[in-house]
């Protein structure tokens, strides 16, 4: 790698990883506020920009799109995905319309099952992530898809352990606000649309390696339901 090579993919990792704490902050503290309803609007603009939050993803697994960034070195494909899956994050978070509204706010046990709930997923999600690579997942390091699949530790529960810990730290606040809902709905949908698109490209990479693997774990995200 050249030093703007590195520069580059280290400060899309910073990048990464900002994006992910910022979004964190904002799901705790301002989406927990208690705002005025503000009706369908906001949710619809929201789920606009969710959607191309998605299309990035969703279009980078086309094939034809694959064939036009084969101009980008392949060292550099992943940090460029990153570079640009993070800035759709902070986006998000930025242009978010309040919904407002509270479902409910639990207390006593129903607040300690909320709290083992989140960090469960918090937990599973760190989990899946050290058995992946933190590295390769954040751009620093190229993409290693023609290496072993990996299919130990969550990975041997469900197919997607970062989608499921994702939904049980969304959807596990013990104050739900319109907002926290709002979120953690669109993007759910989000990653149970995309998984297929995924998968797909798994079977691409991995061949009958991964067809085995689909066979053995049969859930994709949810135990018993999907």
């Amino acid at each position: 790698m050249t030093r703007f090579d590195r520069a580059f993919v280290w400060t899309g990792g910073a990048l990464f990883v900002a994006s992910l704490a910022g979004c964190a902050w904002w799901y705790l503290v301002p989406l927990g506020h208690v705002r005025t309803a503000g009706g369908w609007p906001p949710i619809a603009w929201d789920a606009a920009i969710v959607t191309v939050f998605a299309l990035h993803h969703s279009l980078c697994a086309r094939d034809a799109i694959k064939r036009r960034l084969a101009a980008i070195p392949a060292h550099l494909l992943r940090s460029v995905y990153v570079w640009a899956a993070s800035l759709l994050l902070i986006l998000v978070c930025v242009l978010w319309r309040t919904v407002g509204g509270q479902l409910y706010d639990a207390a006593g046990v129903a607040a300690v099952a909320a709290a083992i709930a989140q960090l469960g997923g918090i937990a599973l999600i760190a989990w899946a992530v050290a058995r992946i690579d933190p590295l390769e997942l954040a751009g620093i390091r190229p993409s290693r898809r023609s290496d072993a699949l990996q299919i130990d530790g969550p990975f041997r529960w469900v197919r997607h352990p970062l989608y499921l810990g994702w939904m049980l730290a969304v959807f596990g606040a013990a104050h739900m606000t319109g907002d926290r809902l709002a979120f953690a709905v669109l993007t759910s949908i989000y990653l149970v649309v995309a998984v297929p698109l995924e998968e797909r490209s798994l079977r691409q990479s991995f061949g009958d390696d991964y067809a085995r693997y689909q066979r053995a774990v049969r859930w994709r995200i949810i135990p018993y339901i999907y």
